[in-house]
């Protein structure tokens, strides 16, 4: 029996969550991907510059876990350039809340902000 997940906190939904190659529709390119804890980790890892130890903390998992995640999102951004894929950013059991308690929520594409 597996463990179960750590809750995975992340900052919050980015404002841009499509990303194609200019020039060719897209109902003709195929789609990857990439979780919200998965663009959390190129955040803190590639933007922010954080060693892999601080970006677990910061997620709320370990430093493994934030490894394998981190290893699954350049793989899926890689193949997204070279192959020249889409990239839709969404979903993910994460928890938006750095602060508030550790509750998991599956957030979908189309999320409402209003309570």
């Amino acid at each position: 029996m597996p463990r179960p997940k750590c809750c995975r906190q992340v900052r919050g939904v980015p404002d841009a969550k499509y990303f194609k190659p200019r020039g060719i529709p897209a109902v003709e390119l195929e789609e990857v991907v990439l979780h919200l804890d998965e663009f959390e980790a190129i955040r803190l890892a590639d933007f922010e510059q954080l060693y892999q130890e601080d970006a677990a903390a910061r997620m709320n998992i370990s430093r493994q876990t934030f490894g394998r995640i981190i290893e699954a999102a350049h793989k899926k951004i890689a193949d997204v350039l070279i192959s020249g894929k889409a990239l839709k950013i969404e979903g993910g059991d994460v928890t938006l809340n750095e602060t508030g308690p550790c509750r998991r929520t599956k957030v979908r594409r189309s999320q409402n902000n209003n309570p």
